[in-house]
């Protein structure tokens, strides 16, 4: 399909109507939801979304979303955090997922939410949620999550006159060396930080919840 502007807005607006209900809608309710005179209407535009990868038929025939359906606008954009912005991007954008950015392997990846401030001169704060792949084996400069003398907590790992390290990013903290035990549990892949709330029963994350 020709993807309009109007289609793309009614993508957007069906993406919120899966997120508020869980299931995708019957025709009937995106018409409803949409705007839209006719039934018809939501049946062509589905047929689109279909065409253009952003919807699928399952093998009973339902309609349900693709992987395609969660991407979002991704600018090329480069916005400066400061004054003196002399560049200007192309304004481009691309559909990019934010799970595609963070998790290379999703079957040995998850979302775990820190808590402290060990880390916070890496630019980790407490609250932040960490895309974990699951390895037991780290390399120096790695940021992990480990086990240390029964303490699970975020660090980068550093070895350090042949003897492995947690070392903190913090200028009040020691580098910290394991008195009887280190397991590495997985190592950082990405951060994701929200300025809002996650909405009550909507987030799902590993049960662990980390020291920074």
């Amino acid at each position: 399909m020709a993807r309009t502007n109007r289609d793309t807005m009614h993508l957007r607006s069906l993406r919120e109507l899966y997120k508020s209900t869980g299931c995708f809608p019957s025709y009937s309710r995106i018409a409803v939801h949409l705007g839209f005179k006719a039934k018809n209407a939501a049946f062509k535009l589905v047929n689109r979304l279909i065409s253009s990868g952003y919807l699928l038929k399952t093998p009973g025939g339902r309609v349900a979303p693709s992987e395609m359906f969660f991407t979002l606008d991704l600018s090329d954009d480069e916005v400066r955090a400061g004054f003196g912005a002399e560049s200007v991007g192309s304004g481009l954008m691309q559909a990019q997922a934010l799970d595609q950015m963070l998790v290379a392997r999703a079957s040995s990846t998850v979302f775990i939410k820190l808590r402290g401030d060990s880390m916070v001169d890496a630019g980790i704060l407490s609250g932040d949620i960490a895309a974990v792949e699951i390895v037991h084996q780290a390399v120096p400069g790695d940021i992990v999550v480990a086990e240390m003398d029964g303490h699970v907590t975020v660090k980068e790992f550093q070895v350090f006159a042949g003897r492995p390290h947690l070392v903190p990013h913090n200028t009040s903290m020691q580098a910290l060396a394991p008195q009887k035990s280190l397991n590495i549990i997985g190592v950082v892949r990405g951060i994701v930080r929200s300025f809002r709330p996650l909405p009550a029963g909507k987030a799902k994350l590993t049960k662990l919840r980390v020291a920074l």
